[in-house]
């Protein structure tokens, strides 16, 4: 059996391959998580943590987080999974039957599954219902062998045994506002039961399972991390102080530490990087910055909702018969059927064997600012495969940066190869707190053709360029002096289409009445601008520029302005006058909006304020959406 090759097919780059993406984030960059929320009645004190009336509870606020985070998760990282388990709760669920812990679901979700609408939608309400439904008590009291803590972390592990440490990253996430949880206990009681929880937290991390608190903090209320909790999430003496101020000093900075924490820098592909000949380490890639884009589309069955799989098969042109996947394919050629075998076509595809291979050196001022044409790739040593790879990572990094060298590499995936420059970063520090790790960037090379030389217009003897005069150079440099943004960052703006869009899927997924409120970023800054040391400076780069003529031309084109606005204003009163003629909701609903003429719809469109491009279809389905609201 053979079958005809298409060479877009064959030699694409597996990089350009959605299905392989989506298999290479499944796999590698999954996380499992475990949000344990403390439920004792400590948790339900009413608060006024933003200054409002209204009070809030630390359980109110540790809800509303963990809400947040699923939303993000949900849009973010679809292959995570993650559980939500309250303790020191009266009522139990769980599947040790331990007392004081209770684990929240619906539907037929598992414990552990991908985060649903119906997961979300349920849990922003769970406070409404909490005390009938679930309850709350202190499930660790004086005279007592009960341990809902203790309980919670087994709870929380047993979830947790759901894939390996080596394919998928697992964490607890833990809120409480209570610093002891043992601190009614005294002599042998509180020390054996400290030092039950502590081992079983230790369990859990010898595991592979990373446990992070997340203290709910009041201003002027001290959580005191060193009365047990340091020791179970294994921070050292001298790092409390710094965990305490890195968590935030008020209450509403939760919902921030919590994304800025739960947000970690996925592997985005494992590489081995030859050094000389039979010697190769191991390192890490990490994508620091890409853009972001829509989620790709999911295709669903119109009865039963379910995602559908697709599936192919091969029939004989002869017979009809289902045969199986061909063994040989041919590419025809000169008259010829030229044959390959699944195994020649992987041959031909494969430039080198070696993923990432080391040349030589340069100095960094052979580097050029345009030779980065994409996003830089962060890469770091690890020694889970190769050990010692960190050691020979750090003496090359380390000797690059004190030679002010950068290393010139192979980098070889697939059928698309190319030359990388591997730069040398130390880290820096900030205070005392890392602000840019030590590692390398990969800055992918461009090839000739990649790189185009400026054309320069040649001007004739007679013809004089046009030239800034000292007085323009130095209004113009007033103006950017008085405009200049500090600390702006491009991660400060966020794209307004994609935020309406996943605003608009999460108003549909929890069925919600209302938007979002999104917020365009993008926009001038109006009131920046409208202050009179920008507006001084503004007019007075524009008549260096332009002179008296700036004033004549502002004078004509408000005058232009004012002659259009006058001509839409009386075309909007005409059209409004002639959609008065029609019953535009007896003509939707009785289907006879197909009758009327593109003129006559396009009356009701202009009357609405409703865009006017677009087919026939395309007026009639905006006018039904309108009439519908």
């Amino acid at each position: 059996m053979e079958m005809e090759l298409d060479p877009d097919e064959v030699f694409r780059d597996d990089e350009d391959d959605p299905e392989a993406e989506a298999v290479r984030e499944s796999a590698s960059t999954k996380e499992l998580s475990v949000y344990l929320v403390d439920a004792s009645p400590r948790m339900f004190l009413a608060q006024s943590p933003s200054g409002h009336d209204k009070d809030e509870s630390y359980f109110h606020v540790a809800i509303n987080c963990v809400v947040a985070s699923l939303k993000t998760q949900i849009i973010n990282r679809s292959y995570d999974e993650v559980a939500i388990c309250f303790f020191n709760t009266r009522e139990k669920k769980n599947l040790q039957g331990s007392d004081g812990v209770f684990v929240f679901d619906v539907g037929d979700r598992e414990s552990l599954d991908r985060p649903t609408a119906k997961l979300i939608k349920e849990l922003s309400c769970l406070e409404e219902t909490f005390a009938k439904e679930i309850g709350s008590q202190y499930g660790i009291v004086a005279g007592s062998r009960e341990n809902s803590l203790y309980n919670a972390l087994w709870v929380a592990q047993a979830l947790l045994r759901k894939g390996s440490a080596k394919t998928a990253d697992k964490r607890i996430l833990l809120f409480t506002n209570e610093d002891d949880p043992f601190g009614k206990m005294k002599g042998a009681y509180k020390a054996d039961m400290t030092r039950t929880t502590l081992q079983r937290g230790k369990d859990a991390q010898d595991l592979g399972i990373s446990i992070e608190l997340f203290p709910l903090i009041q201003p002027n209320i001290e959580f005191d991390v060193s009365l047990f909790y340091a020791d179970l999430i294994g921070i050292e003496d001298d790092d409390i102080a710094q965990f305490i101020s890195g968590v935030g000093e008020r209450f509403e900075d939760m919902k921030y530490q919590l994304r800025k924490r739960m947000f970690k820098k996925r592997i985005v592909r494992r590489l081995t990087f030859s050094i000389v000949n039979g010697l190769s380490i191991e390192v890490n890639t990490y994508a620091l910055v890409r853009p972001l884009v829509p989620g790709s589309v999911v295709w669903l069955d119109s009865v039963t909702n379910q995602p559908l799989k697709i599936e192919r098969s091969f029939i004989c042109a002869d017979t009809g018969a289902l045969v199986q996947e061909p063994t040989k394919r041919f590419f025809p050629y000169k008259n010829m059927n030229i044959k390959f075998s699944v195994e020649e076509l992987a041959d031909i595809k494969r430039v080198s064997n070696d993923q990432l291979r080391l040349l030589g050196f340069k100095p960094l001022s052979c580097l050029k600012d345009y030779h980065n044409l994409r996003p830089s790739t962060f890469i770091f040593p690890t020694d889970q495969e190769l050990i010692g790879s960190t050691t020979i990572f750090i003496a090359l990094h380390r000797s690059m940066l004190r030679l002010q060298r950068f290393a010139v590499a192979y980098y070889g995936i697939s059928s698309h190869p190319r030359l990388v420059a591997l730069i040398a970063q130390d880290e820096i520090k900030d205070v005392g707190v890392q602000v840019e790790p030590p590692g390398m960037h990969m800055i992918y090379l461009p090839y000739a053709d990649d790189v185009r030389h400026i054309e320069e217009l040649h001007l004739s003897p007679e013809t004089l360029a046009h030239q800034a005069s000292e007085e323009q150079i130095n209004r113009a440099a007033a103006l950017m002096k008085r405009m200049d943004l500090k600390d702006f960052s491009v991660c400060q703006l966020g794209n307004p289409a994609l935020q309406r869009h996943y605003g608009i899927l999460q108003a549909l997924a929890l069925e919600e009445d209302d938007l979002p409120e999104i917020k365009d970023e993008t926009n001038p800054d109006e009131e920046g601008l409208s202050q009179p040391g920008v507006v001084k400076v503004i007019e007075q780069f524009k008549h260096s520029i332009f002179g008296d003529r700036y004033e004549s031309s502002r004078s004509a084109s408000d005058e232009k302005r004012s002659e259009a606005s006058k001509k839409r204003k009386a075309n909007a009163e005409n059209a409004l006058k002639e959609c008065e003629n029609y019953d535009w909701a007896e003509l939707a609903s009785s289907g006879k909006l197909m009758s009327l003429t593109v003129a006559d719809l396009k009356c009701y469109l202009m009357a609405r304020g409703l865009p006017l491009s677009g087919k026939k279809e395309d007026l009639i389905g905006r006018i039904k959406m309108d009439l519908r609201k």
